[in-house]
């Protein structure tokens, strides 16, 4: 890491006071911007310290005791704190700015869902759509719960609305965190922490990675709404007359909304916003347990990037590629002809190698971020710079168009023509008058020398200008040579004049010629870097400076024409932003294709059942995250989901025997379909799932204040309350977090219910083997198990002859019962001493003994003897509490009398399922 610039502070004393009568604020870390670099201060300077550069060696006291902790950062530390602290750890950010001497003001705030102020400290690289959400929740006593909501990406300057009614542990308010991919979300604050219905939708939001902003109940009143939302919106007329209006709990939410993004304190954002209705029923739901279980984005601990299934599908070339793919993976479509409709496209450059190679090596490598450099446009930002890359977009297009015009195949060609093609012409059509003003009026020549200039024969004055330039740099190219002979070095591959961002124009040696200027008076070191050491010389520096002098002469003299140009750029916005949704989708299902072709083994195309309909039938198939570990060699194995046969699979087996792979893999590929990708199987059919819901570990329950077992029955309460007929189920193991009777009677009452009350496709991992009974009950459960062989080897120890049993796992999956978990064989695995093994076997082998002594001679009752038997037991004790209450018997004399009433009923002695009762 570079040295840490020294913190220079005039007047101490008064800064340190100055700060520490700054508020408080959660959550917030305040930066000061000192020019070429940063500097934080008190508990702030300790979290930067601890966070990115991991010791509190790095702070230094500033003023007299006590002193104030302070830490400086250089740009470059500054820019990864800022993608860490907001993506990472879901901070809020304030830039102070010096305002004259001792006077500090706020000149950019950020948070993880409004990126606005600092979208060029980032540098664009910013991986998803920062989504911020409000909500606003009326909830009364033994009502269904109203849910209104406002969103909005700032970056692309839509608002989106909805209200919804939800269930008590709102279910459907997740859904839509997760679809939108929501980064921050706005909630009335809650001073008395009284409000249990705010309590839940906080935890939500922080289940599901999302920052949490809180303002004052006045902020989401909508006293103001109706005067600020016209004049945000495009079309001022319509606004009054939108039923969007008629939301008053998601209006509410909206003016919260606008309110914390200042959007109305910036008249450009006026008639340039887009309001619409999203419903949430137009794509399948996941809650945030389906999301880690079925690993959808990239986790804190993921070390390859195929470990997520977005880093397996990320093959974009373009950052709206990538943004897009993570909205569709939050996003899957329920229409089939949607999805057939990306399934065919994908197809297209499955089978067409050459234009897909052609699309993503030579056309969408070369797209820059359109949107955020429309966003530049917009904010009246621009620079020549940016219509210059907007330009040279715009003369990729005919390469675009070419490409796609090459295709001969009619099914293929129609769908690529309505999706691309067509509008890629329309689209270059309307960019033809900006192509042709930036060929007339840019220097396309200088961009070589990276400099964006307005041509010098468009202005006389320009043209002296111009000239003098170009003598200056003869001259110093003339230098250049003279130096190197008199060092004695390649001016080629040596000694280089380079344009340096502080020192302007000096020389470059290479660090392991750096020795040759040493001690020579006529060259100054200007400074040492990695990549060399910079000098110069009083004749270089002469030069420099005239160049720079007239390098501003000519920018002041061309900035009106500069100006003229960015203007007439900036009306081609919505063209720029309709281009940049066509290219992020074709980059997208190119990715898809991409994948798709270039797995282990080829993906197929899916065939679609619309909802409601069909059965899900998988041959070979596999986990796609899983088949591309390098040590992996996958085993595949078939899927069947069939109405009234296999609805509920219960999958029982050994402990890393495959279970939960299995069973994981079905979602994703369910997932991976209904996004219009291919998926990893020979042979696939699936239906529409409406939503996928899932009960695996919980991993980070504990930190939040939540056992174990409370995160599971929360999980799964989840579940009961929102799957339908159409949804897919998956539990990898269910109340094992309590004592086995308890959580037996858990799984098996829920299993029931999933069986019986919703009808929903689930597939349950588990070792409670009693639960393979349900079969008996119901023919829609299946029971699979996965495989694992067994050899009896004998060896010769010491004390004798011992047996030992060898398991190996085959994570084969067939049908039928496996009765044994072997999770002992798991503890040798890992070598655990081999006294604790032995001690295990043998206190396994006494507890199947002791529950064998009362299996022997053990008959199951009917259903008819459970029910006789029932009745005549509740005879003899309705009998025996009458003559309690009335005789006042003693507790000795009660017992006495029951032994008697009980023999005496001899129908009851002999019912079997007494007779069984009596052995337990």
């Amino acid at each position: 890491m570079a040295s840490r610039p020294e913190l220079k502070e005039e007047d101490e004393s008064s800064f340190c006071k100055f700060f520490r009568n700054l508020p408080q604020k959660d959550d917030t870390v305040r930066i000061f911007d000192r020019g070429d670099y940063y500097s934080s201060h008190g508990e702030d300077a300790k979290f930067i310290a601890n966070h990115v550069y991991r010791t509190t060696a790095v702070i230094r006291k500033l003023g007299r005791d006590p002193g104030l902790e302070s830490v400086t950062m250089t740009v470059t530390v500054f820019r990864n704190f800022l993608r860490d602290s907001l993506f990472r750890l879901g901070k809020r950010i304030e830039i102070w700015q010096s305002s004259g001497r001792m006077a500090w003001k706020v000149a950019k705030q950020a948070s993880p869902g409004n990126l606005q102020d600092i979208e060029e400290e980032l540098g664009g690289q910013v991986e998803n759509a920062p989504i911020m959400l409000a909500v606003k929740v009326s909830a009364k006593a033994g009502e269904a719960r109203n849910v209104g909501v406002c969103f909005a990406d700032a970056s692309v300057r839509e608002l989106g609305v909805t209200e919804f009614l939800d269930n008590d542990l709102y279910s459907n308010f997740e859904s839509l965190l997760i679809q939108l991919g929501v980064k921050e979300c706005l909630v009335q604050v809650d001073n008395t922490k009284k409000d249990v219905e705010l309590s839940k939708l906080r935890t939500i939001a922080d289940n599901c990675g999302c920052a949490i902003a809180e303002r004052g109940a006045a902020d989401f009143g909508t006293k103001d709404i109706n005067q600020d939302l016209p004049r945000l919106l495009k079309d001022e007329r319509a606004a009054g007359t939108l039923p969007q209006t008629d939301l008053k709990l998601a209006m509410g939410a909206a003016a919260a909304l606008i309110k914390y993004l200042g959007v109305m304190a910036d008249s450009s954002n006026f008639g340039q916003y887009q309001l619409y209705q999203h419903d949430l029923s137009q794509y399948m739901k996941l809650d945030s347990a389906a999301l880690k279980a079925l690993n959808l984005m990239p986790g804190p601990r993921d070390g390859a990037k195929t470990m997520s299934l977005y880093g397996l599908l990320n093959h974009c070339k373009t950052p709206t590629g990538s943004r897009l793919l993570a909205q569709w993976l939050k996003q899957p479509l329920m229409n089939v002809a949607d999805i057939d409709r990306r399934q065919q496209l994908v197809e297209a450059f499955v089978n067409d190698t050459e234009l897909r190679q052609t699309m993503q090596e030579e056309h969408l490598r070369a797209i820059p971020d359109l949107y955020r450099l429309a966003k530049k446009f917009q904010r009246k930002v621009a620079n020549l710079e940016d219509v210059v890359r907007t330009y040279q977009v715009v003369i990729r297009l005919p390469g675009f168009i070419q490409a796609f015009e090459s295709v001969m195949d009619e099914q293929y060609r129609d769908p690529l023509d309505a999706e691309y093609t067509n509008k890629l012409r329309e689209y270059d059509a309307s960019f033809a008058k900006l192509q042709e003003m930036v060929e007339t009026t840019v220097d396309l020549d200088a961009l070589d020398n990276h400099e964006f200039i307005i041509k010098s024969e468009f202005d006389e004055g320009l043209g002296a200008i111009r000239k003098r330039l170009d003598k200056l740099k003869r001259e110093m190219n003339d230098e250049h040579a003279s130096v190197g002979r008199d060092l004695n070095q390649d001016i080629e591959k040596k000694l280089f004049l380079e344009n340096h961002r502080v020192h302007g124009w000096c020389f470059r040696l290479t660090r392991t010629e750096a020795g040759c200027i040493r001690g020579k008076k006529q060259y100054q070191e200007c400074s040492t870097q990695k990549n060399g050491v910079y000098f110069t010389t009083s004749s270089l520096q002469a030069k420099r400076r005239e160049f720079d002098q007239l390098s501003e002469t000519y920018n002041r003299t061309q900035s009106g024409l500069v100006n003229e140009v960015v203007t007439v750029a900036s009306s081609y916005i919505p063209v720029v932003e309709k281009l940049a949704a066509v290219l992020a989708h074709l980059d997208v299902i190119v990715a898809f294709a991409h994948v798709s072709i270039h797995a282990p083994t080829s993906y197929t195309r899916p065939t679609m059942h619309p909802r409601g309909t069909g059965n899900t039938v998988l041959k070979e198939a596999r986990h796609p995250c899983l088949e591309m570990q390098d040590d992996v060699s996958f085993i595949t194995n078939d899927v069947s989901l069939v109405r009234g046969s296999s609805e509920f699979c219960i999958i029982t087996g050994p402990n890393m025997g495959g279970k939960s792979t299995y069973i994981r893999q079905i979602g994703v590929i369910a997932l991976m379909a209904q996004i219009g990708c291919f998926v990893p199987a020979s042979e696939a059919e699936l239906t529409i799932f409406d939503c996928i819901l899932a009960r695996v570990g919980a991993s980070d329950s504990q930190i939040k204040g939540v056992s174990t077992f409370m995160a599971e029955m929360l999980e799964t309460a989840n579940i009961l309350k929102c799957a339908t007929k159409e949804s897919l189920i998956i539990i990898d193991e269910l109340g094992r977090g309590t004592s086995t009777y308890d959580g037996f009677g858990l799984a098996w009452a829920i299993s029931e219910y999933i069986v019986k009350e919703i009808g929903a496709f689930a597939l349950f991992a588990t070792h409670f083997h009693e639960l393979t009974a349900l079969v008996k009950t119901y023919p829609q459960v299946q029971n699979l198990h996965v495989v694992a062989h067994i050899s009896e080897n004998t060896e010769d120890s010491g004390s004798g002859v011992q047996k030992k049993r060898e398991v190996t796992l085959l994570y084969k999956v067939e049908e039928g019962v496996c009765d044994q978990s072997f999770g002992i064989h798991v503890a040798e695995l890992v070598r655990f001493p081999q006294k604790v093994i032995n001690m295990a076997k043998r206190k396994a082998d006494e507890l199947e003994d002791f529950s064998g002594k009362h299996e022997d001679g053990f008959v199951q009752a009917s259903k008819e003897e459970v029910e006789e038997g029932s009745r005549l037991l509740k005879k003899v004790l309705l009998t025996w509490k009458a003559e309690v209450e009335s005789k006042g018997l003693t507790k000795t004399q009660q017992v006495q009398r029951m032994k008697e009433l009980v023999e005496g009923e001899d129908a009851l002695m002999n019912n079997p399922f007494f007779k069984s009762v009596q052995a337990l």
